[in-house]
């Protein structure tokens, strides 16, 4: 039976039709906002999957060219992997989905979003999680929710919920929020320096949507919900949970003393050890469950000593940040680098300038199609002491690495300013907690080191949460077994002036409103205290000169009638003047030439060359120019530029009679001239009123 409900969301008519398509799915709806139209589909799986120990949930994204009325490019002509940004926006979905289900749930759930057509002032990344939250609450399998999700925009001071093409574009902020009706569960944002007070104001805002959201989803599960179904759950079984609480409550404390990591991890290892021999019997075939009770126990003793002793496991305050050092220009040929170690976690970050015709060309379904500035983000294995073989990039590497992009994209220099394609890459050398925001730190440090004009310098920290009820207790700068054990990891970066990007990951059902409040506020101090404590002593401003390995850049603007001049046919023209001047020159389409190289007179040589090519004389200006030709009884050529001569006729050399033109001038002469027409048959000099004007007459 075919249901279609409809609601409002920002002023515009959202749809959801159920029972008409993909019927084999356990759940389905179409989504419609505006014109942009999203399948959603939710399956699971029947069985368990066999010796899984954890929630296998996926969630992809799929973007298919037809929404937007093109066709692939490439030879294949048909989508392949997913865009950088179709992963990111699976990312998105799944972080909010994720808490509401058991996390001893064994079965494979997938959920698929299939964009079917685009209106560019309505993105598909909202419908698209609203509509896996209806498809799964729909559905015949077992969860928590539903949830809803809306971006929000700053423009002119003013909230605004799913900004359309226009508002975007002006928007001081670029932010996603998603919760239940109760909490917020994932935040995901974006700012040009704004305040913690309007970013909490935005938060609020966009949560009054998601709890209407979540009311309109409700009705529809009380009128077309399945029945949801009862999936196997792996569970510990009481009589291991009270058996190893007896045995080694006293042995988990003991482990959770030391305060060095690495000597930490060895206890928890001894622990574990004795664990197994005592049990090996007992238990027989279920040591899962063995290590599941102490995990849980650790989990236990951790999170106390946090919330009721503010006591945490490296024995620092709950406001203490690892002590920190960094360092810039440490590799000599790249055009900036920086380190950046807080604790355990260290980064390097390498940035590379280049012209601008290398900037990523995007071919999406989205309205970016270039982006100038790029950061990308590695964790190799060694980074934890690990030893397992290279894999290419996966989900968390492309967040990590557009986190940071977020986060310094607001301070980046504009084209006009900085007329270069930036790229930084950050090198996780070593990884215990938030190494996101070590890396918005290295990108900051390197960034300055090569040159770049950063309107203001960046910095990131993260916060962490531990609650019991409605008691809880934030501390800043988590670490690894922090993250593991604890309930939250909020990243807060920017700079002097406000926020420039938040990220904020759940492992609970939601945040209550003061609980993000007071996360603002603590991560605001400790930014400050890395800028001003830390990253400004080490680099106090960017360097005032490029490296010397840098392309050197000089930009320049002609008539854009005049490019095809400048390119030649078949581009012989411009492929002579790179090759001459040994330079690289980009031009776009409204006329602006940027020309680069090592070497800058190699720059302003090719700027000499096109200056010519493009010359146009003005009427009534002087130049001072060559004489290239004489005819006696006629006249003067004079060169004002390579390949653009004028005439002065005998009667304009001198105010007296001149009889023949060698009595005053002769080839190869220097001469003041003034242009006084410029025309098909030429272009008229006269030297006497240049001569006059300049008072030598």
């Amino acid at each position: 039976m075919v249901k279609t409900y409809t609601t409002e969301l920002a002023g515009r008519p959202l749809v959801m039709e159920f029972g008409k398509y993909c019927g084999q799915a356990n759940g389905s709806v179409i989504v419609r906002l505006g014109d942009t139209v999203v399948m959603v589909n939710a399956t699971a799986s029947d069985t368990p999957r066999e010796g899984q120990d954890f929630f296998p949930l996926s969630v992809d994204f799929e973007e298919k060219m037809y929404s937007v009325g093109k066709i692939p490019g490439g030879f294949i002509k048909r989508e392949g992997r997913p865009s950088e940004k179709a992963t990111l926006t699976s990312r998105l979905i799944d972080r909010p989905l994720r808490p509401l289900f058991n996390k001893g749930m064994r079965n494979d759930v997938q959920v698929v979003a299939t964009v079917l057509s685009v209106e560019q002032d309505v993105p598909p990344d909202i419908p698209a999680m609203i509509g896996a939250s209806a498809a799964i609450a729909v559905s015949d399998i077992p969860w928590a929710g539903p949830i809803g999700g809306v971006s929000v925009g700053l423009v002119d001071g003013e909230i605004v919920i799913n900004p359309n093409q226009e508002q975007r574009a002006v928007s001081k902020l670029s932010l996603t929020v998603a919760g239940t009706d109760e909490a917020v569960l994932m935040v995901e944002a974006g700012a040009k320096e704004i305040s913690e007070a309007d970013m909490l104001r935005a938060i609020l805002a966009g949560h009054e949507e998601i709890k209407k959201l979540v009311a309109f989803q409700k009705q529809i599960v009380a009128e077309i919900g399945k029945e949801k179904r009862v999936f196997p759950i792996a569970e510990t079984g009481e009589d291991v949970k009270a058996a190893v609480r007896a045995d080694f409550f006293d042995r988990c404390a003991w482990a959770f003393e030391a305060f060095d990591r690495h000597e930490r991890s060895a206890r928890e290892d001894q622990v574990k050890q004795e664990a197994h021999e005592l049990y090996a019997e007992r238990f027989e075939g279920r040591l899962n469950e063995v290590d599941d009770a102490l995990y849980y126990l650790n989990k236990e003793i951790m999170r106390t000593k946090i919330l009721e002793q503010g006591v945490r496991p490296d024995g620092r305050s709950l406001t203490q940040i690892r002590p920190i050092w960094c360092e810039t220009g440490v590799l000599p040929r790249v055009h900036g680098s920086g380190v950046f170690t807080r604790g355990e976690t260290q980064v390097l970050s390498i940035a590379t300038l280049n012209t601008l015709s290398a900037a990523q060309k995007l071919d999406t379904i989205w309205d970016e199609t270039e982006k100038r500035f790029m950061h990308h983000y590695n964790m190799p294995s060694y980074s934890t002491g690990e030893a397992r073989a290279a894999r290419s990039t996966g989900r968390r590497e492309y967040g990590h690495g557009a986190l940071v992009e977020k986060a310094l994209q607001s301070v980046i220099p504009s084209v006009e300013d900085f007329p270069y394609a930036i790229r930084v890459v950050s090198e996780v050398l070593s990884s215990n907690g938030s190494t996101s925001q070590g890396s918005i730190c290295g990108t900051t440090l390197a960034l300055m080191d090569a040159g770049v004009p950063l309107k203001a310098p960046v910095a990131g920290i993260s916060c962490g949460l531990i609650q019991d009820g409605d008691n809880f207790t934030t501390f800043i700068d988590i670490q690894g077994v922090e993250d593991f054990h604890g309930e939250m990891d909020f990243k807060v970066a920017g700079t002097k002036e406000g926020i420039t990007a938040i990220q904020m990951d759940l492992k609970n059902d939601g945040l209550k409103h003061e609980i993000i409040k007071e996360a603002f506020a603590i991560t605001k101090e400790a930014r400050f205290q890395i800028l001003d404590e830390v990253m400004l002593k080490a680099i106090p401003e960017p360097r005032r000169e490029l490296a010397k390995t840098a392309p050197k850049m000089i930009q320049m603007k002609i008539n854009p009638d005049k490019i095809r001049e400048v390119i030649g046919s078949g581009g012989k023209v411009i492929q002579k003047i790179t090759a001459d001047t040994n330079t690289k020159i980009d031009i776009t389409d409204d006329g602006n030439i940027y020309i680069a190289s090592e070497d800058i007179e190699a720059c302003r040589a090719a700027r000499k060359t096109i200056e010519n090519i493009v010359f146009e004389p003005e009427i009534g200006a002087l130049y001072y120019g060559r004489v290239s030709n004489i005819r006696s009884d006629f006249g003067a050529w004079v060169e004002l530029a390579p390949g653009k001569d004028g005439l002065v006729k005998i009667k304009d050399l001198e105010f007296k009679r001149t009889e023949k033109v060698e009595d005053v001038l002769n080839i190869g002469d220097m001469t003041w001239v003034k242009v006084m027409n410029v025309g098909p048959k030429g272009i008229d000099l006269s030297r006497k009123d240049a001569l006059k004007e300049r008072g030598e007459a």
